[in-house]
């Protein structure tokens, strides 16, 4: 951060660089390899006697002089002007490092210039021996530019020990240094070979020019076996994360990897075509062709060598940014902006934000990103973002796509670098949520404690049900909502009553009733891109219907109802009514009738990193664009096709590889379950949010649409005091699959500072639906804490049955939510749809909205109750 910025925003820095390089290395391989040409021709020509050859090599030089020492000497000066205000920090490392090594590869350079000259200008004019030593001085030392040029170029990539000692030969001597001078010196004399072919299809003997593009042929194919054992070798020397980029993770490098193999076959058969049976009409072209695929190949090359550096300009010393490593920590404590000597902001406020942050998209972007420009243009690759999504995109920067660097500098100027790629450059300004606050009238049923006989119970078993109406491009979670029922005679002992009833549910009206202008089938089915039965839902269980004992034998239920939060007039609501009934199946008899919601919302906030809108009146849903980029990012970063699919009409349910992982079978267990792969993922993008992380993709915003947290705790804590923030979420999770072998887990975990323990190895592994946070936890022996620090979080439900929605009281009598209420909504809740609507049955029967049966156990009890009996201090 020492130097001034060049600031070229069209082109960014990597485009000169690659430009000039590019032409300039692929001239001065010719150069190596094009030298033992001269030679080894010119002894050939004395050997065989032939004046012709003689003649061929002498013009071949002046071509070859013209080329490597006129023009290549003027691009190598571009390089170093180039670098030089690109990557000044970089620039200064290597010659500060390897001064001497520059000093004698100078030396090299100005013997080849003068060998090179001499060797010219006295063609057929000196003694033949003598002037095939100076040819021969000439390439030598050509050669030993590359071997001093290739220890100081290999040191970029692979610095080996020298990061721990700063010795000059560790540095020079580096892993890739062999491999790299086998592989480019086998390059330099395939280049050679090229050169040839252009030079000698100009000759006008028919005979000769055959001979002499067959020899050039030669200089192609024999080094070609040697190049890719070199290249092998090459491969296997380079870092551990260089190479997983290049065979595994990066399908920018693979790509140019095929480009690259793709063009040494070409290279390879064209040569063979060439001294066989290319017609001589052809050769002419085919040999100017050569030479464009022979620059193609040097670049493919050049740019897979630059590519697997990422994100460093030297390996693990220097961002590609210009930022030391080793400067990291103090940036991120300090700012970007008060390290840099060459900014004007220091401080950032509310008025100068968007200028802080083009003074940091300098800083950190500049160089290698162009705004509007021909390579690696900022604007197509950040147009889907909003600021939220900017600066996740920001905060997982470097660790699981290593590929870029992680961000230098303090939260607010993240923040700050955001709005100004955002608001600056895309001009796009977010406009505010939506809340839709709506009060929903309904009709209370009634209840007499005199005269009714039954008391009847109803709740939801999540307390929110969301899921992705985005089934045309992928299933993440499909809509099924799960109800349970208990029936209850009223007495001084009350009874659990179980024979010769029959409970019934129906959703209220507007939502499943036929309507004359469209079927709520039919309007749901255009929302969430998902045919459904209109008798029976995606589960099999209609939306009307009777229920039925679960397994348990011990509670009425009906399963995973298609309940979606839409009505048949296209509005939106997130807690539809069910109506309850419970009958005598021999007189027919109602013997109670309640109302319960069935909480769901598409309320997933995919859109704020993956582009779009909502999909649905501007509040709910995931509309295609965000689905689409879904899609493709996971294509990209797993290997799949899934988008493909889509387009195909054939859309993926996530769950079809990341399982249950109460359902793992031998064949899927190296993949991680679907709640520790989406939480482990978005951990490494979300960090140091606290609930804000939660919010921005689950319905339970306090300034949402749904906001589904929505009970009595909602106004005390929230998610994290259970759950942990994100990050010890996914850490618990992810520790969970470590256990059962899936190495997968690590990389996620690799980045991931716990928030609520001082250490990841103080975190408890956990399965998700089945050890969870105990109310317990807090509520020992059933009172309430003593303190305010409430915190569930890390002490999990041993098994499922042990679950809040599953727990009984001690009588083994009722379930815990038959009183309290379902998850994320114990009563009292509060809900802008209307705070009746989650209260229904402590309102019903108690004229309270308190827990059922506080104060109270009239609803059930026909006496007075002075023992506790469903749990201790129940009736506290």
């Amino acid at each position: 951060m020492n130097y001034p910025v060049w600031e070229i925003y069209t082109f960014g820095g990597g485009f000169f660089i690659a430009f000039i390089a590019i032409v300039h290395v692929y001239v001065a391989h010719f150069a190596i390899g094009g030298g033992l040409f001269l030679v080894l021709t010119e002894m050939k020509g004395h050997r065989e006697n032939s004046e012709q050859i003689l003649e061929y090599t002498r013009r071949h030089t002046k071509f070859f002089l013209l080329l490597t020492l006129v023009f290549g000497s003027i691009t190598g000066v571009g390089i170093w002007f180039t670098i030089a205000l690109i990557s000044p920090a970089a620039t200064s490392s290597l010659i500060h490092t390897f001064v001497f090594g520059w000093a004698t590869e100078w030396v090299c350079f100005a013997v080849e210039i003068v060998a090179l000259f001499i060797y010219f200008y006295t063609f057929g004019k000196m003694d033949k021996k003598a002037h095939v030593k100076i040819g021969w001085l000439y390439f030598i030392f050509a050669w030993l530019s590359l071997f001093f040029i290739n220890g100081i170029i290999g040191f970029m990539l692979t610095p080996g020990k020298w990061i721990e000692t700063g010795n000059f030969w560790h540095g020079f001597f580096n892993p890739t240094f062999w491999p790299s001078l086998i592989f480019r010196t086998t390059l330099a004399l395939i280049f050679a070979g090229i050169f040839g072919f252009v030079t000698s299809t100009f000759l006008k003997d028919d005979s000769f020019r055959k001979t002499m593009v067959q020899y050039c042929a030669k200089w192609l194919l024999f080094p070609f076996l040697f190049m890719v054992i070199s290249a092998f070798w090459y491969l296997k020397s380079m870092p551990m994360g260089s190479e997983i980029m290049i065979v595994e993770r990066s399908h920018e490098i693979k790509s140019i990897v095929l480009i690259f193999i793709t063009v040494s076959s070409i290279l390879f058969i064209s040569a063979l075509f060439m001294a066989i049976r290319a017609p001589e009409t052809a050769k002419k072209p085919i040999a100017f062709a050569l030479l464009f695929i022979g620059l193609l190949y040097m670049g493919s090359f050049e740019w897979i060598r630059e590519a697997v550096r990422r994100p460093y300009l030297i390996y693990n010393v220097l961002y590609s940014n210009s930022i030391f490593k080793s400067d990291l920590k103090r940036i991120n404590e300090q700012g970007i902006l008060k390290t840099a000597k060459w900014v004007n902001i220091k401080e950032i406020n509310d008025n100068n934000a968007l200028d802080a942050g083009k003074d940091i998209f300098k800083l950190a972007c500049l160089s290698c990103h162009s705004v509007k420009g021909p390579m690696n243009d900022i604007m197509p690759l950040t147009k889907k973002f909003s600021v939220f999504g900017m600066e996740a995109t920001l905060d997982g920067m470097g660790k699981l796509n290593p590929y870029m660097p992680v961000f230098a500098g303090t939260r607010a100027e993240k923040s700050a670098l955001s709005r100004y790629i955002v608001e600056g450059l895309h001009k796009n300004h977010e406009s505010p949520h939506i809340a839709l606050k709506k009060s929903l009238e309904f009709q209370m049923p009634g209840f007499d404690d005199k005269t009714d006989q039954y008391v009847l119970l109803s709740w939801n078993s999540k307390g929110m049900h969301f899921f992705s109406d985005s089934d045309k491009s992928f299933s993440l979670i499909p809509p099924g909502n799960t109800l349970y029922a208990c029936l209850i005679k009223r007495g001084e002992i009350p009874e659990r009553v179980f024979d010769d009833i029959e409970i019934s549910y129906f959703i209220d009206k507007g939502f499943g009733q036929p309507s004359k202008q469209v079927s709520f089938w039919e309007f749901s089915q255009s929302l969430i891109g998902k045919k459904l039965d209109k008798d029976k839902g995606i589960s099999g269980n209609p939306l009307q219907g009777t229920m039925k004992l679960d397994e348990s034998g011990e509670i009425f239920s009906a399963d995973h109802l298609p309940v979606v939060p839409y009505s048949e007039e296209g509005s939106f609501n997130p807690y539809p009514l069910i109506t309850i009934e419970a009958k005598d199946k021999t007189t027919g008899q109602i013997l109670a009738r309640t109302k319960t919601v069935a909480p769901a919302s598409t309320e997933m906030g995919c859109k704020n990193c993956h582009g779009g809108n909502w999909k649905v009146l501007g509040v709910t849903g995931i509309a295609q664009t965000a689905a689409s980029d879904i899609l493709s990012t996971h294509d990209k970063n797993s290997k799949t096709n899934l988008r493909r699919l889509a387009k195909k009409g054939l859309p993926v349910s996530c769950k079809s590889c990341h399982i249950d992982s109460t359902k793992e079978t031998a064949k899927d267990s190296g993949r991680l379950n679907l709640s520790a792969a989406v939480h482990g993922w978005h951990a490494n993008y979300l960090p140091d949010r606290g609930a804000d992380a939660c919010y921005n993709c689950h319905p339970d915003s306090p300034n949402g649409t749904t906001r589904s947290f929505r009970g009595y705790h909602a106004g005390i804590f929230d998610c994290t005091a259970c759950h942990g923030a994100i990050e010890d979420h996914a850490l618990s999770l992810l520790k969970a699959e470590l256990g059962k072998n899936k190495k997968g887990a690590l990389r996620l975990m690799k980045h991931l500072k716990p928030q609520m323990a001082k250490t990841v190895d103080e975190i408890n592994p956990r399965i998700p639906w089945v050890n969870e946070p105990d109310c317990l936890n807090c509520h020992i022996d059933f009172q309430l804490p003593d303190n305010d620090d409430f915190s569930a979080f890390n002490q999990w439900t041993s098994v499922e049955k042990d679950l809040f929605r599953h727990r009984h009281d001690d009588m083994y009598a009722l379930r815990c939510t038959s009183c309290h209420g379902s998850p994320h909504a114990v009563y009292p809740a509060a809900s802008i749809f209307g705070n009746a609507r989650d209260n229904i049955q402590p309102m019903q029967y108690q004229k309270s909205n308190k827990t059922l049966g506080s104060n109270n156990c009239k609803p059930c009890h026909t006496v007075p109750m002075e023992d506790e009996a469903h749990h201790v201090n129940s009736l506290k």
